[in-house]
This record gives structure tokens, sequence and C-alpha cells, in this order.
């Protein structure tokens, strides 16, 4: 029997179109201006009229967005893939040792939460420049995982805590090790949060702008964040090329968002459902 259609399920579905719509238009504008010639005058409100494809042509030479792009695409699927590899690992033993010395560890690598980022950025820059690795692209990687490791370990272990023990206990009396019992059985269940851990840490690793421009700056070394604001400048912001570089460089994450949302909500939950 389905529920009836009142005036509350009306109100609710007005407000999330409202919602959705608000949402939907910086990206319209996003789009629009990116359109628009350079020498346009006209409000940023105004839809462009005629449309041109000039600035996608000019942000992609001049800002040299094929080499910053393909910076971008190496540093966010290497830092993701470290990022699962040590966090499932990390977070395996934790969920799955009841000592105490287990429970303090978990604590002390959720602490890494709580600590802002910007009380580290002299000592990890003068790592980083005794270890000869500014300029290169492994320091944002190195970076990366050390930042994002806390929350991912803390996904993975709540996860664990919600498997039942039986596929592993299976596994062991077959003759699995603890290692290829985890691999072979256990990393498979972890699908719904890994997807999560995926969109999450990719998303903000590939719009990671500050870390960069601290440890590439005065190399060759650029990604797409960085390319994209040397269009900007103190007197002059050249708009129509800034957003027309954003629509390029939003482009390959937004496909991996898209193709991985579903993930998200099943990660969090913590179960196998769905």
């Amino acid at each position: 029997m389905h529920a009836r259609y009142t005036w509350r399920t009306l109100t609710r579905e007005i407000t999330l179109i409202l919602v959705a719509l608000g949402f939907l238009i910086p990206l319209v504008g996003l789009l629009n201006i990116s359109l628009k010639p350079q020498s346009s005058q006209s409000s940023a409100l105004a839809f462009a009229f005629p449309p041109t494809l000039d600035n996608y042509a000019a942000a992609w030479s001049q800002a040299s967005l094929g080499a910053a792009l393909a910076n971008s695409f190496f540093i966010t699927t290497l830092s993701v893939a470290l990022i699962i590899a040590c966090s499932a690992l990390a977070a395996y033993p934790l969920a799955r040792v009841t000592r105490a010395w287990s429970r303090y560890t978990f604590v002390f690598l959720i602490g890494g939460l709580l600590i802002p980022g910007q009380l580290a950025l002299l000592p990890l820059y003068a790592t980083m420049r005794d270890a000869g690795l500014l300029g290169s692209l492994w320091a944002v990687i190195v970076i990366n995982v050390g930042q994002q490791m806390p929350f991912s370990v803390f996904l993975y272990t709540m996860f664990l805590r919600e498997l039942p023990l039986d596929y592993e206990e299976a596994a062991l009396l077959d003759g699995c090790g603890p290692l290829r019992s985890f691999a072979l059985v256990v990393f498979p269940l972890l699908r719904p949060v890994t997807g999560t851990v995926v969109i999450l840490n990719a998303v903000g690793i590939w719009n990671e702008f500050f870390t960069p421009l601290l440890y590439l700056g005065g190399s060759g070394n650029t990604t797409a964040p960085v390319a994209i604001y040397g269009f900007v400048s103190q007197y002059v912001s050249q708009w129509p090329l800034i957003f027309a570089g954003l629509v390029i460089s939003v482009l390959p994450i937004l496909v991996v968002y898209l193709a991985l949302q579903k993930h998200i909500i099943k990660g969090f939950a913590g179960g196998l459902k769905g």
C-alpha cells in the first residue's frame, strides 16, 4: 500500500528542489563566464551570447594545463593508493585486537585529526628540504598520505568492527595467514568504505592548493589549481580564463565522484548491505 501524497510531501519536494537549484546556480555561473569573450563587459549573470570556446584553448595553452593535469593525476592516484593500503592495513589489527595497546594506538592516531596542519609547516618543510624532495611530486604525495591517514584509519576501523569474523575464521582454518586472509577475504569486503575513502581523499587532494604551492614552488612541476592561479594578479584577473581552467580541471574528478558517490553512504553506515 502506497503512502498518501500530502501537502507535507509537496512541501519537502519543493524545498529540496530549491536547495538543488541553490547548488546549481554557481555551477551555471561558472560555465557561463567561461564561455564569454575576454573583452566582454556584460554582467556576470548575463548569459554568454554568442558563446565561445576560445577561453578553453587559451587556458589550456597559457597555463600548460596538460602537464599540470598530468601532475595532479599522478599525485592524486599515488596518494590515494598509498592511503588505502596503509590505512586498511593499520586499521585491521586496531579493529581485531582487543588489547590495551590497540585502543591506545587508535586514540593516538585519531588524535591526528585534532592537530592543525599549520603547526607542522616549518618542520615538514625543513624535513623535505633536507631529504632533497623540494620541487618533487613525491614531497606532496608524502604530505598528503600523512595528513589523510588519521581519518581514513578511523573509517576503516569503524567499518571493520561491524564485520563478522566468520569469513576470516574460515580462511584461517583453510591455512591462510593473517596477511593473506586480509588480502583475499577481508579487503574485498571493505569495498563500500574504500569507495568512501577514495572519493573523500581524491577530491581533497585534487583540489589542494597550498601544499603544491609550498613544496613545488619555483620548480617546473605544478598542479592544476596552482597553474590556474597564474591567471590571477594584483591588478588584473583574467576571469574567463580562470573559469575555463576551473571547468577543465574539475571534469576528471567530477567523473570519479559521480561514478563512486553511491559508496559514500555505504561507507559511513558501516554495513555490508546494498
